[in-house]
Formats: structure tokens, C-alpha cells, sequence
């Protein structure tokens, strides 16, 4: 079972992602995680991405279809968040699976207002000790600023700040809606609403697994 995740910054694509992955065995495949992965361990393709990420440049589609052909796993399923952004990927994630003689089964989208999302990420709080994630009001940690399970600092990542969260939005909506076409005209789509609680989701998820690819 192979699926995409499509969705803006706070959506919870990767809170579900993360369920899917402990109940069904499917693996989580990130991109940004991938990327961060890769350049801190330093490997090739890492090395590469480096010198876009530090110009400040989008880092080639090439090298990222590279880095998640090197995870993708041989036998059982996985989960794309945050890839494919825009068609050229798409067409490029098409190749590869066609490649490795596999099938793309469905793409959820996490269908979420630009206001329950700058709510959701304007208000979060990391630790820079182990990198549990809080929120101001959903989520408070015991002490202000203080991490619970490590005893870390907590601070508000750059990207998260308002003005940030609402210019990710804006490039999303950009990237996303001819993904949107793309992938609702071979019937591979599934909106969801990600507005709801986090179970809810999860249920609707199961839903339309339920019948299969």
C-alpha cells in the first residue's frame, strides 16, 4: 500500500503518518526529514543538497526522488509527506514506482483553513534539547518554557512564526492545486477534514483503506 499525504504546514499529515506507520507496518517516509537526515550524516547525496540548501535554492527533484528510492523499502508499503509539491514531481514519482514495478494507491488530502493552521503552528513550541513538540494552549508543557521529558528549552522555531506560517501556506495552496487535478482525475484522491480531532482523522483514514487499492 503505497500513499501520499498531501496537505499544508499543521495539517497533521505526519501525526497520522506516524499512527499508520505503529498499526499498519507502513513505512514514514518525510522528505524534510529525509533532507536534514542526509545532510547531517553527510552521505553523497546529502553532500549535494547541502550546497543547494545553504544558497538558499530548492534542492533538485532529481536528488530527492534519489533519496527516497535509497529508503524505499523492497517489500510492503509506505507513506510520502510532503512529496510530491508540484507535477514535475508527481511525473517523477510515477517513473519511479513504475521503476520498482510498484502502484500508487491512494492520496489523502488534508483539507485545513489558513487560520487553523497559522493557530496550530503560531503556538508551537520545541524543545532544542530532544525535540518533543508542545502548544501553547493545546498542549502547555507543566512549566512555561520548560521541556517535560527532558528539562529543555522550549522556543518557537523560526518557520513557525506567523508571518513565516502564512507565506508556507500561500506557497502550498500555489504548489498543490494542479496536484489536486492531477491526482482527482485518475480517481486517486480523498479529501479529508483535518479540522477535526486527531482519532477522527485517524477513522476516516481506516475508512477508506478499508476497501483496499
Amino acid at each position: 500500500m503505497i500513499l501520499i499525504f498531501l496537505g499544508p504546514p499543521g495539517s497533521g499529515k505526519g501525526t497520522q503518518a506516524k499512527r499508520l506507520q505503529q498499526d499498519k507496518g507502513l513505512m514514514h517516509i518525510s522528505t524534510g526529514d529525509l533532507l536534514r537526515d542526509a545532510v547531517k550524516k553527510g552521505t553523497e547525496l546529502g553532500k549535494k543538497a547541502k550546497e543547494y540548501m545553504e544558497k538558499g535554492e530548492l534542492v533538485p527533484d532529481e536528488l530527492i526522488i534519489a533519496m527516497i528510492e535509497e529508503v524505499m523499502p523492497e517489500e510492503g508499503g509506505f507513506i510520502l509527506d510532503g512529496f510530491p509539491r508540484t507535477i514535475p514531481q508527481a511525473q517523477a514519482l510515477d517513473r519511479l514506482l513504475e521503476k520498482h514495478n510498484k502502484n500508487l494507491c491512494k492520496v489523502f488530502l488534508f483539507d485545513v483553513p489558513e487560520e487553523v493552521v497559522v493557530d496550530r503552528l503560531s503556538g508551537r513550541l520545541t524543545c532544542t534539547n530532544c525535540g518533543a513538540v508542545y502548544h501553547v494552549r493545546y498542549n502547555p508543557p507543566k512549566t512555561e518554557g520548560v521541556c517535560d521529558v527532558c528539562g529543555g528549552r522550549l522556543v518557537q522555531r523560526e518557520d513557525d512564526k506567523e508571518e513565516v506560517v502564512r507565506r508556507r501556506y500561500k506557497v502550498y495552496v500555489e504548489q498543490t492545486a494542479p496536484l489536486i487535478d492531477f491526482y482527482g482525475k485518475r480517481n486517486k484522491l480523498y479529501r479529508l477534514d483535518a479540522t477535526k480531532e486527531v482519532q477522527e482523522v485517524y477513522r476516516d483514514i481506516l475508512e477508506v483503506l478499508k476497501d483496499g487499492c
